[in-house]
């Protein structure tokens, strides 16, 4: 673990380090972590807050910005999670931060679908504007990505008049109830908190790595084989899935995948959506990740990167089918928050502004880059995968092939310790992803692999 220079941050009044830009870009470490700060929060969290609600690093955060978190003792660490990829533009992005100040100075709330204001419109037609497709479009706006989720499924079930909905293997869709039972992962996610909403089932991935090289086109067959056969075009109302899978492990299914399960949906009255919450607005160095195969969703969900760390988040579709559903039937008190709306607008500028989406695939190729040289000399990394700012590595046996979450769970912990913020996933638990802002210097994203690199090589 490297001690790197003490010098103090920029600091306000009452000393708490400023975030933004001015925030010094500097991995630092002043005490172990977690620091004695850290440590009574801790204490203070285990005696207020449910045992339930987890954290990945035991570190409690001050101040950040760029490519770093600033906690209570003063450790500056480098961010390759961005909140799981919802600070694209950055913690406290100076347009964001400017808006909704602004907004703030207006008013916070009145519920849109009670006396409306303008932001929402305006986020609604950039939305129209910016998803994939040129065809007229709707959009409606939530608060959480499992929220969005929830109502894109209500809105193509009432659409269609049918019930079933088909998710994916190592589908991650959220933890309400409906979203529990799209989401494939039993541990932490669904364990224990059944029964699970009716008429959703599951159909195979196309997972390059582990299924043996099977073309896209034929594992999408295979996928829709099983859904004629087990459930029905006739009962199906929807399917939905990443088109990068987020919490599954970032698996990027084979070329043709998505297009022959688009192409099939359409031609059978099913509608198509893409779980867009995570891969969404830039990270994969496209606006939107259905946008590298050309796929044009009939219904879009967002969220995450949408608002600079507000929550929202949206369903976007076609205009038939987001109209079908009654008045009054869509919205919520929160859904479309005047401050979250302001804060979409900045950061949606910021995205097109500052040149983001072609900067997360500069990052892209430099992740990519330094990972797969780790991986010529380190056989334990079976895949590297991803795709802009949207990068894993599998950790696997080399002599097996078997996932190793035992070896994860090292890396990511000794990566924690040197001042490195980096998050886990995969259905074994075995996958290390990397997520950092689009505002992160090159030189914090190559000294964050070079601790990872250490990870590895202290096993």
């Amino acid at each position: 673990m490297t001690l790197l220079d003490t010098a103090s941050t920029t600091s306000n009044d009452s000393g708490i380090p400023l975030g933004g830009p001015s925030l010094p870009q500097v991995r630092r470490l002043v005490t172990s972590i977690p620091g004695p700060k850290s440590q009574a929060l801790l204490a203070r969290k285990s005696s207020a807050v449910a045992a339930g609600v987890g954290t990945t690093i035991p570190v409690f955060t001050v101040a950040a910005g760029g490519g770093v978190i600033v906690d209570a003792d003063g450790n500056s660490l480098i961010d390759l999670g961005s909140g799981i990829a919802v600070t694209g533009v950055g913690n406290s992005n100076p347009r964001v931060v400017a808006a909704v100040t602004a907004q703030l100075a207006q008013f916070t709330h009145t519920c849109f679908t009670v006396a409306p204001y303008d932001s929402y419109v305006e986020v609604a037609e950039a939305l129209n504007r910016l998803t994939p497709g040129d065809h007229e479009k709707r959009s409606a706006l939530f608060t959480s990505g499992a929220e969005a989720v929830e109502n894109a499924v209500k809105i193509a079930r009432h659409y269609t008049g049918k019930q079933a909905v088909v998710a994916f293997d190592h589908a991650y869709h959220g933890r309400t109830n409906l979203t529990m039972a799209l989401t494939a992962k039993n541990m932490p996610y669904k364990s224990g908190f059944g029964p699970f909403a009716p008429e959703v089932y599951r159909a195979p991935l196309s997972y390059p790595y582990r299924d043996g090289g099977l073309d896209g086109v034929t594992a999408a067959k295979n996928a829709i084989t099983m859904i004629e056969k087990q459930i029905g075009a006739a009962n199906l109302a929807a399917m939905i899935i990443e088109p990068i899978q987020g919490e599954g492990g970032f698996i990027v299914p084979a070329e043709g995948f998505l297009p022959t399960l688009l192409a099939w949906a359409q031609a059978n009255n099913v509608v198509f959506i893409a779980d867009e919450v995570q891969t969404g607005f830039a990270r994969t160095g496209a606006m939107f990740a259905s946008d590298h195969e050309g796929i044009v969703p009939d219904l879009i969900v967002t969220a995450k990167g949408i608002a600079g760390g507000l929550p929202l988040s949206a369903v976007t579709g076609r205009a038939e089918i987001m109209d079908s559903s009654h008045a009054g039937g869509l919205g919520g008190t929160y859904g479309g928050n005047p401050l979250a709306c302001v804060a979409a607008l900045a950061t949606i500028e910021s995205y097109e502004e500052d040149n983001l989406v072609q900067r997360a695939a500069d990052i892209g190729t430099l992740l990519t880059g330094r990972l797969n040289a780790l991986r010529v000399n380190d056989p334990r990394i079976g895949d590297v995968r991803g795709r802009g700012a949207l990068i894993a590595i599998e950790l696997v046996d080399p002599a097996t092939g078997e996932p190793d979450a035992a070896l994860t769970n090292r890396v990511a912990a000794f990566a924690h310790a040197a001042g490195v913020l980096v998050l886990t996933c995969g259905t074994y638990g075995n996958v290390i992803r990397f997520l950092p802002p689009l505002s992160i210097s090159d030189e914090l994203l190559i000294e964050g692999i070079g601790v990872i690199a250490e990870a590895l090589a202290a096993g």
